[in-house]
């Protein structure tokens, strides 16, 4: 029989394992109790720390719980302050905003990315993203809302500056009068603005996302264009300045202008489209051809006046000797029978004596036309006794003559002799240029306040190097000429006189057009 020790009793020892095992399950619960308080330490520091809004409420409309972020966003003082606020009345900017949440959570369980508009403490307004979710109780009702909330009123700024920043861009670009069109590396027609529209005849919604810039452009023209805007020889690579060139638009009309054009890159520099701005040179064009014309008639003006002066002066200086000469050979005249040699040769010397009279008063009347008062004139009626008296020699020179005359045009203001004058001198130069027969057309009609008389023959036509010298004072082409070229001087003198002008077309083997435009009405002569 085992010996037992007196303190070894069995009630003693149950009590014992009793007291290891609790010893071993407050151990236990120690340890759980370390990790919860841990894992809640933790949690609240990511609680706090996270840069936005968390919070909890209730469905009521107050908060629980939230952490530094949300009261800062909001511009609150302390917790304590935030705790107390009524979420309708203090946070949304509009109340039934609140209600619209409410629905919109408690429909699905959550939210996300629900933009809402809160007014901070100050009253200041910003727009957060709210992404939430419902709260439940033990009988799944919902009790309240947890959820983050991120503040988007910097970057709402931001979208808005820049939505206004490319609406001003579109509008620059829609408001130019410059035809602008920008596409992608493939030709594809990414912008066309109001300007191209007008320019070219195409509609935006036509061309945007739906035509090629090949269909635009004449063909081989746009590998030409993408050619030179990769090299170097107009303004650098990628660039394009002011390269001229002839556009059509979409009837086949041709446009004379200037593009300018560049290439768009991204941050790696890969090529990414291309923007062209065109320019419509027709309008300067014809301004510049205006004022080479205006420039011509201003110079044609100096010559003549200073011609006026040297032929003025020349006239007056001979004239005297030449009547003397004149009046001699009149006086020698009476002392020699008719029947005389000697008679003849004195005949022959005072013709040859009065033509060079002749020759002098056609250089003062270079210097000063004939004047006389001017009065109204029926200028179909002046035409028509000029043509009346060249009959005979336009029939003899086998010319077929055609009248196209504006019975309804007013009566003009001028002197009769001196336009009877140019209208002779140039259907003289008419009948010259058409030496074997032809064609004389005289029309008239009325155009911007002025009367026009158009001289049209289907002469030799004048070279295009000589048709600006045509009016220069003793210029010529004829070859047996008599006179010293002053015709068309004298002509252009008279006209300019009369506050109008001469104009010319002409083509080689067609013939040629003279256009004198007179004013309508009375016309001042400007005091010089």
């Amino acid at each position: 029989m085992q010996r037992r020790d007196k303190n070894d009793t069995p009630g003693k020892s149950l009590t014992g394992n009793k007291r290891v095992k609790q010893k071993k399950e407050s151990t236990h619960s120690s340890i759980l109790e370390e990790k919860l308080r841990v894992s809640e330490q933790r949690y609240r520091d990511l609680f706090e720390r996270v840069r936005h809004g968390l919070f909890l409420s209730t469905k009521e409309g107050r908060f629980i719980d939230c952490n530094q972020a949300m009261i800062d966003a909001l511009g609150y003082e302390s917790k304590e302050e935030f705790l107390s606020i009524d979420i309708e009345s203090d946070i949304y900017v509009n109340p039934g905003d609140r209600k619209r949440f409410q629905r919109e959570i408690e429909k699905k369980g959550y939210v996300k990315d629900y933009e809402i508009n809160f007014k901070k403490k100050n009253g200041e307004k910003i727009s957060v993203l709210v992404t939430c979710n419902t709260l439940f109780d033990t009988k799944g009702e919902i009790i309240g809302y947890q959820g983050l909330n991120i503040d988007i009123t910097g970057r709402k700024q931001m979208e808005r500056e820049l939505r206004e920043a490319h609406q001003f861009l579109s509008k620059v670009i829609e408001s130019s009068l410059n035809c602008i069109v920008a596409t992608d590396m493939k030709g594809n027609i990414l912008i066309f603005n109001k300007g191209a529209e007008e320019l070219l005849g195409y509609k935006a919604d036509e061309v945007i996302g739906k035509m090629n810039i090949r269909n635009i452009y004449p063909p081989g023209v746009a590998q030409e264009i993408m050619g030179k805007i990769r090299g170097t020889d107009y303004g650098g690579v990628g660039r394009l300045q002011s390269y001229p060139m002839i556009h059509k638009n979409r009837w086949g009309e041709e446009i004379d202008g200037s593009l300018s054009a560049s290439l768009l890159y991204d941050d790696t520099g890969k090529a990414l489209a291309t923007v062209g701005i065109f320019i419509d040179l027709r309008p300067r064009l014809k301004m510049e051809s205006q004022l080479r014309e205006a420039q011509q008639q201003l110079l044609q003006s100096e010559k003549l006046a200073a011609m006026g002066r040297l032929t003025s002066q020349l006239a007056h200086e001979l004239n005297n000797p030449i009547y003397g000469i004149m009046n001699t050979l009149e006086l020698l005249k009476t002392e020699i029978p008719p029947k005389s040699k000697r008679r003849k040769i004195l005949d022959m010397s005072l013709s040859e004596t009065e033509r060079l009279s002749e020759m002098l008063r056609n250089m003062l009347s270079f210097s000063k036309p004939q004047e006389e008062k001017r009065r109204k004139i029926d200028i179909n009626k002046l035409l028509e006794d000029v043509l009346l008296i060249l009959e005979k020699q336009l029939w003899e020179s086998n010319i077929k003559t055609k009248t196209n005359l504006n019975r309804e045009l007013p009566p003009i203001t001028a002197s009769t002799n001196q336009l009877r004058q140019v209208i002779l001198n140039i259907l003289a130069n008419a009948k010259d240029a058409m030496p074997k027969g032809g064609k004389l057309t005289l029309e008239t009609c009325a155009e911007n306040g002025y009367t026009i008389i158009k001289v049209k023959d289907t002469g030799n036509g004048i070279p295009v190097g000589i048709k600006d010298k045509i009016f220069d004072a003793f210029f010529t082409t004829k070859q047996n000429v008599k006179g010293v070229g002053l015709g068309l001087s004298v002509c252009y003198g008279i006209i300019k006189d009369h506050g109008g002008d001469i104009r010319v077309k002409s083509k080689i083997g067609t013939g040629s057009t003279f256009s004198i435009l007179l004013p309508q009405g009375s016309f001042s002569k400007k005091s010089k």
